[in-house]
């Protein structure tokens, strides 16, 4: 206790010293605080299941002849049939229990309130093998799952039935109307448990049986030609991932062999070799399934880093200090020495008063770290912000609390035992108690220095390499007009709408919003363009060959008339579509320009034929051309797309409405929810927004890296400059007997300030070198986040070399000065 008073008022009496420690700490602690939360959420939290560790992921990647479907609980490699999903459930022996999963979307409606709720449809073993029991009435059970289409039941996840039902426990046994179907509430699932998919946080889930009549699918359950379901299993006790995989593998390969393989039809004997040696790859499923485990690890590791590294230049800083202000206290240290006082005593000391600024610098990096996550929220899509939790996590804390520990102890322990070397007493009584052992301390604080510059410039490399990856971004000729768009999306066969009502109301629709004031022209697609989504099927095309291992797949979206004219997309030849293609007519298609170019049509483009879904009739006429334009996202290639009419499709569930105005796109917004709201009460509108704010959302994760890396970038070089500010005005203090000499010999102010700048030069041009090279490998390492850049850009370091170079001499310009101003009759009676 008594080295903890002493402490806190040695830190009181040298305020700036302290402030600026305490400062510099809770930057670099929140800001890798901040980062280690979102690290922790995305990329190492299990799932709140009973033992997680036992619980494995399956794929099958190889060829996938037929339909696929995937979303982001992984990619298309991952999904299986239902039927081969029931084969091995059946015939496997290395697991205690084997679920699948699949996400969709709907429309609720209760008490005459519509909403729209994400659901997932889990087979019966789902939650028997996560090990979960209800928080009120029960779960899916086996007997749910069979017969296929006869179970309509739900169970509620425990959020939206406090959020909804304000945790009722009479809402057991209430209906609920999901797209259109009635579902039996039969249970909640238990707190905390929000799904098996991060990123995407079921409000109901609902028996896999019931997939088919809810989502209206024509294809048969057992269709083992379509792949769309997410399968994975809970180990026996005792029983090894490779021991479970190779007796599952047994089974696999049978069933292909046997059942799959005669179903394949047209398939090379390459093809067919390749598929009856697929096999089914396990990973470890203890944190659940999700692509956004692979998709954020690069940029979330790159973020680390980059804090980390203010982390390190921050904490520089303070050794820098702790040294100054041990030098300061030389004299205290070698009297209490002198009076009894032993090294292990005064070192306890020193260190408990680096301690205590550790806590200080943990306690307010707290509040930076709350900051930063603010910051960082403000450039997350929604979705991203239903799966972060951005506020003050246990996690972070601990996190904060031990990295300030370890500063604490890491960067106080050299200048505690340079303040306290035995040889402290021997230097005071020679006179050198001002310098007190200066060589070694000073030689230090030049590597700490050097290394702090070493440290900023490889962090305003990255920052340049993502600043000018997002200007490539931003500058990308993406062939639409994005500006006074508005866009919404409603799903009126989720509510209960036969197709035919449907359509009536797209029209209704179309109708309404076209009447507005200021608005120039409506129009609307399935697919909604840069939100990340794709739809593609195999097509024929006319004087295109597609044989056994040809690639006829490309991307397609179903869309209304004036579309093109709407989102300012350039029709280079033919036609849009008009009312009149509909139902019935002949059909038609445009195509864009990467469509002519894979399937080789020339220019004599309009009026050849195509078909979708690989069907050898060619029934439908291309009619119109259109310039190639950015798709699903802003920095993709353009792929192979084709546009059909909706309203030539027997079948349209939902549509996406783009308004072009004149007016402000907020304005239109505004009133679409209460023109539905009048035209159809029991279709709720779903993402209202403006289409350049679309745009912000599909490119989010390059605006953040770009932002952040910035601000890290320039603190960091701050902090370097306050550094190299304090070394050399520091050094300056130190030498201002020598300096004084100088220029009692001759030496006049700008030889004096060259000592200073060249001091400050030294180390500017190693630690530069140093950063240079460090930079050269985050470049490659960063390479997958920059757009049409390398990571190596000569532009890009020869700006940092210039900016770093500027702000060295304005960090060395001050102490110079001072040097220059000393006199030398003063200085020679320095001491």
């Amino acid at each position: 206790m008594n080295h903890f008073t002493l402490a806190l008022r040695m830190l009181r009496k040298t305020p700036f010293v302290t402030a600026v420690a305490v400062a510099s700490l809770a930057l670099g602690i929140g800001a890798n605080a901040a980062i280690y939360s979102i690290f922790d959420q995305l990329l190492l939290q299990q799932l709140p299941v009973h033992a997680p560790q036992e619980l494995v992921n399956f794929s099958a990647p190889g060829p996938k002849p037929g339909s696929t479907s995937c979303n982001q609980a992984g990619s298309c490699e991952d999904v299986f049939s239902y039927a081969m999903y029931r084969d091995l459930e059946r015939l496997q022996t290395g697991f205690s229990g084997i679920a699948g999963h699949v996400q969709f979307g709907g429309n609720l409606a209760v008490d005459g309130e519509a909403m729209t709720v994400d659901g997932m449809y889990v087979t019966g073993s789902y939650f028997g093998v996560l090990g979960l029991a209800p928080a009120l009435g029960r779960v899916i059970q086996p007997a749910d799952d069979e017969p296929v289409g006869t179970h309509f039941v739900a169970v509620l996840s425990h959020d939206f039935w406090q959020n909804r039902f304000g945790g009722d426990r009479s809402v057991i046994g209430k209906s609920v109307m999901v797209n259109g179907r009635s579902l039996s509430v039969v249970g909640v699932a238990p707190a905390g448990f929000r799904g098996t998919t991060l990123g995407a946080e079921p409000d109901l889930f609902v028996p896999m049986s019931v997939r088919w009549p809810m989502s209206a699918l024509t294809n048969p359950y057992d269709d083992r030609r379509s792949y769309w379901m997410y399968v994975f299993g809970r180990l026996k006790p005792g029983m090894s991932m490779e021991q479970a995989g190779t007796q599952l593998n047994s089974v696999y390969r049978n069933l292909l062999a046997d059942v799959e393989a005669p179903l394949q039809q047209g398939m090379s004997d390459a093809t067919m070799q390749r598929f009856r040696a697929k096999q089914v790859e396990l990973s470890n499923g203890a944190r659940g399934q999700t692509s956004i485990h692979r998709e954020a690890r690069t940029p979330i590791l790159l973020l680390f880093s980059i804090t980390g590294t203010v982390l390190l230049i921050a904490c520089a800083n303070i050794a820098n200090l702790l040294l100054a202000r041990g030098a300061g206290r030389a004299t205290e240290m070698g009297v209490r020495l002198a009076l009894g006082a032993t090294r292990a005593q005064l070192l306890r000391q020193l260190l408990t008063e680096s301690l205590v600024l550790a806590v200080l610098g943990g306690l307010a990096s707290l509040l930076v770290a709350v900051w930063t996550l603010k910051a960082i929220a403000g450039f997350m899509p929604p979705e991203a912000l239903r799966t972060i939790n951005f506020s003050l996590q246990p996690s972070m804390v601990l996190f904060s609390g031990l990295v300030a520990l370890g500063t604490g102890l890491v960067f106080g322990l050299f200048p505690a035992l340079h303040s306290t070397r035995d040889d402290l007493i021997t230097v005071i009584r020679a006179g050198a108690g001002q310098i007190a052992g200066g060589a070694v301390a000073s030689r230090f604080r030049a590597v700490l220095v050097t290394a702090q510059i070493a440290l900023s410039m490889a962090l305003l490399i990255s920052a340049g390499l993502f600043l000018k990856s997002l200007v490539n971004v931003s500058r990308t000729d993406l062939g639409l007009e994005t500006e006074r768009v508005a866009t919404f999306r409603i799903s009126p066969m989720r509510s209960g709408y036969d197709s035919t009502r449907a359509a009536v109301l797209y029209e209704q629709v179309e109708q309404e919003l076209a009447a507005m004031p200021g608005v120039t022209g409506v129009s609307n697609a399935v697919v909604a363009i840069l939100n990340g989504n794709n739809w593609g099927t195999d097509v024929r095309v006319q004087g295109y060959d597609c044989g056994p291992d040809v690639d006829c797949n490309s991307r397609y979206n179903i869309v209304g008339t004036k579309f093109l004219d709407v989102l300012g997309m350039q029709l280079l030849t033919g036609r849009e579509f008009t009312d009149s293609d509909r139902l019935g007519a002949a059909r038609v298609a445009m195509v864009n320009e990467a469509f002519v170019r894979k399937f080789n049509l020339g220019k004599d483009v309009i009026g050849k034929f195509m078909s979708r879904n690989g069907n050898d009739t060619l029934n439908i006429q291309i009619v119109g051309l259109v310039k190639d334009a950015a798709y699903s996202e802003v920095k993709d290639e353009i792929p192979p797309l084709f546009f059909s009419p909706w309203r030539q499709e027997a079948r349209t569930g939902a549509l996406t409405f783009y308004v072009r105005t004149t007016q402000r796109p907020e304005d239109v917004l505004q009133s679409v929810q209460a023109l539905l709201r009048r035209m159809a009460p029991t279709v709720p509108v779903e993402d209202l927004k403006t289409l350049p704010q679309q745009v912000r959302e599909n490119v989010f994760l390059d605006r953040m890296i770009s932002t952040m890396a910035s601000a890290f970038a320039v603190l960091a070089t701050l902090l370097a400059a306050v550094g190299l500010y304090g070394v050399l005005a520091y050094s300056v203090t130190q030498r201002t007997r020598e300096i004084g000499v100088r220029m009692a010999l001759g030496a006049d102010a700008a030889r004096v300030r060259g000592l200073v700048m060249r001091q400050m030069a030294v180390m500017t041009l190693v630690g530069s070198v140093i950063g240079i090279a460090a930079a050269f490998a985050l470049g490659r390492a960063a390479q997958s986040q920059l757009y049409q850049l390398e990571g190596h850009d000569p532009l890009v370091f020869s700006a940092a070399v210039v900016v770093l170079a500027l702000v060295a001499f304005g960090a060395a310009w001050l102490p110079a000065r001072r040097a220059a101003l000393v006199d030398p009759m003063q200085a020679l009676r320095f001491d």
